[in-house]
């Protein structure tokens, strides 16, 4: 089988001559040969006869994309189908509609989702399993329901490739679908055994080997029983040594206070929502999936800096540490930390990695107490992280009783602009 992947050809002489040039040719039979002859050479056995699941993490930035890992996790485990590891989607913070698709093994082993259930990435499971498994001609796209936004979708299709990153994802991998399913009106939950049978009724692995979601097959934010699997969920060697390092480097001890502040405007502007969203984003990690806590309030997504400094005065003395580290994608207070807590022994505010968010969680999820944003689900990472390890963690402004109060400013001063990622 030869896979055509289109490519951007910034110079039209350069690219011809490398298509014609007898080398490059040659070398590219080779490779297609040796593509060939891999694929040809999986036995049945290496093959899941029970199927795969396959799904576009569409949805949102790496916070959002995790919470949809975990629950699609969960899905393939209770259809016993091998879950194809999806490459994680970033987006660039120019604001472009340009897409980066990131390996999933670059940031989490591999090998700790398998003690789980059987996983395999994307890459590998394209290059030496599609052609026999999912051959083209055969690829079907399956939604809960037909996706037409204008007029220029096809009628009663997923039109799983329309849109960014949609189209992007998928033609990463040169995947063309033939057409599209519906999977109304299941959803998700496989632990309910009624709709788990009807899954495996509707969509039997003998007649439809890879189920390709054209989204997440999972709810957000992650469900209250799938937030345990986050213990399978690892960082990779390279994440998980430079993480130990930067802690080394910046405090020897390894006793030190990490808090994520999120702070730009689009941030400002989600939580203006907040009274009339109860459960908006990340919430229910700490008021509870049945709101047992109480509703959202202005404070918990957008805390004051009078609050914020209460807290990380009263976190500092409790580890009886002056090392505080802060992971954000605007305003890090330094200057705030530096001048309202100077009385702190040993104080050290070590700013976290703008070009590196996911080296920031990995350090706040080692960190000795940690304080996230309860609505964001970048936060809601590291808590989740913390939880299975025993590690203590809080949350800005709650319990509200203990920090709101009617007199207080409650207005939260915005300098930048950025997405959360």
């Amino acid at each position: 089988m030869i896979s055509v992947i289109s490519m951007p050809c910034v110079n039209m002489a350069v690219c011809l001559n490398k298509l014609f040039n007898p080398f490059s040719t040659c070398l590219m039979f080779i490779l297609i040969v040796h593509s060939s002859t891999t694929n040809n050479n999986i036995s049945d056995s290496q093959i899941d006869s029970n199927g795969y699941v396959a799904y576009c993490p569409c949805m949102g930035r790496f916070g959002n994309q995790a919470d949809h890992f975990l629950g699609s996790l969960a899905f393939a485990h209770g259809l016993d189908r091998t879950l194809i590891l999806p490459p994680w989607i970033e987006y660039h913070h120019d604001r472009s509609s340009r897409v980066e698709m990131v390996p999933f093994d670059t940031y989490f082993k591999v090998e700790a989702l398998q003690e789980y259930h059987r996983v395999i990435t994307m890459e590998k499971f394209m290059k030496l399993f599609a052609a026999r498994v999912w051959p083209v001609g055969q690829r079907k796209s399956l939604c809960y329901m037909a996706r037409k936004f204008n007029d220029d979708m096809i009628d009663n299709d997923c039109n799983a490739k329309d849109g960014n990153p949609f189209g992007p994802f998928w033609d990463n991998f040169g995947i063309n679908f033939v057409s599209s399913e519906f999977h109304q009106p299941l959803f998700f939950n496989t632990q309910d055994v009624h709709i788990l049978d009807a899954w495996q009724e509707k969509f039997p692995a003998a007649t439809h080997p890879v189920l390709a979601f054209t989204g997440a097959p999972a709810s957000f934010p992650v469900t209250e029983e799938n937030r345990h699997l986050h213990r399978y969920l690892q960082w990779s060697k390279k994440f998980d040594k430079e993480s130990d390092v930067f802690i080394e480097e910046n405090f020897p001890n390894r006793t030190f206070v990490g808090i994520h502040l999120r702070n730009g405007i689009d941030w400002k502007n989600a939580c203006e929502h907040i009274n009339m969203s109860p459960s908006l984003f990340a919430a229910p990690q700490c008021l509870g999936y049945r709101r047992e806590n109480g509703d959202s309030y202005a404070e918990l997504c957008a805390p004051p800096r009078h609050i914020i400094l209460t807290q990380v005065k009263k976190a500092l003395k409790k580890m009886r540490t002056g090392n505080l580290f802060v992971a954000t994608d605007v305003d890090a207070m330094v200057h705030d930390f530096r001048k309202e807590l100077r009385a702190i022994k040993g104080l050290k505010v070590v700013r976290g990695h703008a070009d590196s968010p996911h080296l920031d969680l990995a350090v706040l999820a080692k960190s000795t107490y940690y304080i996230g944003n309860c609505i964001s689900s970048f936060s809601a990472f590291p808590k989740r992280e913390r939880d299975v390890a025993g590690r203590p963690s809080a949350f800005w402004a709650f319990p509200k009783h203990e920090y709101v109060t009617p007199e207080k400013d409650l207005h939260l001063q915005v300098i930048s602009e950025h997405d959360e990622l």
